[in-house]
């Protein structure tokens, strides 16, 4: 089989598309970033724009008429997968590069792309979603996405040798694979990028991780809105446990195993016998020791000891509660 980027010219023109909805605290930082790229081929940025309730919008508008190789699009819904498939089809390159707008790449991202891409052979490559704080909060928070004690062993999160792997974050990929693979499922409200990468994959095409892809990611900016993203994240890896079931591994069972493990301890402990406590107890050692390894600042140990639980609970509980009718019949 033929790979698809086999035939890319040197310095092949690059849609850097975006989905974008209330991003007015990061957006013109984001897409000054994408401006300034070294790369010396042609490349444009196709923002969809959600209906923000923010000023986010107005602010997409002035860059866009500032450089003229910033397109807006709208995206009616919000939705990151009809709006990936909106920008998708108002792309006109031969390479498709994701960027989220809460995200930040380094100058020399495109360029790098474009090597990875031949080097590798693959369809997607993709690198480490390099979470950084601004807030107090935020820093802390950053500590727990890049340790496996927050997030699991994934080499987009924590860093690891370049190779092939199922998924990658975000992703650059090459158009056609994408187009051929029928693009980004809006069904899914999450977990849209692992499954397009299960789809482009199973067309033949190969996912590739290079760390020198880092991106610079900024995390959620208090408790309520990191467990409404970590329970969210839950919710729709069942979707893709129920679809996908030879992918489940033990990753994705931890954080529901953690919660209902320790919740039974602690009422089985309260009501039958206290050496019944034992899980629980394990538990919470766990998270009293973990934040000493995660972060290099101690003044983070307080709110850690809330942060990693905040993480694992919200996504078991999501992925526990996750309903059947989350999605459309025909994705079961």
């Amino acid at each position: 089989m033929t790979s698809p980027n086999a035939s890319l010219p040197a310095s092949p023109g690059i849609s850097v598309i975006l989905p974008v909805l209330n991003e007015q605290a990061h957006l013109e930082d984001s897409i000054r970033a994408i401006l300034s790229q070294s790369y010396l081929g042609k490349f444009e940025v196709i923002l969809a724009l959600g209906p923000s309730r923010d000023s986010t919008n107005e602010i997409a508008r002035s860059l866009a008429a500032e450089d003229a190789r910033v397109i807006l699009v709208e995206n009616p819904s919000g939705r990151t997968a009809a709006g990936l498939n909106i920008a998708l089809n108002a792309s006109t390159q031969d390479v498709v590069v994701r960027v989220d707008a809460h995200a930040e790449i380094p100058n020399n991202y495109l360029q790098l792309v474009v090597e990875i891409l031949k080097e590798s052979g693959a369809v997607n490559v993709g690198g480490v979603m390099g979470a950084e704080g601004i807030t107090f909060f935020e820093t802390a928070v950053a500590a727990a996405m890049c340790s496996p004690f927050g997030v699991g062993g994934s080499r987009f999160h924590t860093g690891g040798k370049a190779g092939f792997v199922d998924t990658v974050y975000l992703g650059a990929f090459i158009r056609q694979a994408v187009v051929d693979a029928g693009g980004f499922d809006e069904r899914f409200i999450r977990a849209q990028d692992w499954e397009l990468n299960y789809r482009l994959r199973h067309n033949g095409g190969k996912i590739y991780f290079d760390p020198r892809l880092h991106v610079t990611y900024r995390p959620r900016s208090n408790f309520r809105k990191l467990a409404k993203q970590y329970y969210e994240y839950g919710r729709w890896r069942r979707v893709i446990a129920r679809k996908y079931p030879e992918t489940i591994n033990y990753r994705y069972l931890a954080p529901p195993l953690a919660l209902i493990g320790t919740a039974l301890s602690l009422v089985a402990g309260s009501i039958f016998d206290p050496s019944l406590y034992l899980p629980a107890a394990t538990y919470i050692t766990f998270i009293a020791i973990t934040p000493l390894f995660i972060s290099k600042n101690l003044a983070h140990y307080p709110v850690l000891v809330f942060i990693l639980p905040t993480m694992h609970f919200s996504w078991g509980l999501g992925f526990l509660t996750s309903p059947r009718k989350l999605v459309p019949d025909s994705l079961r």
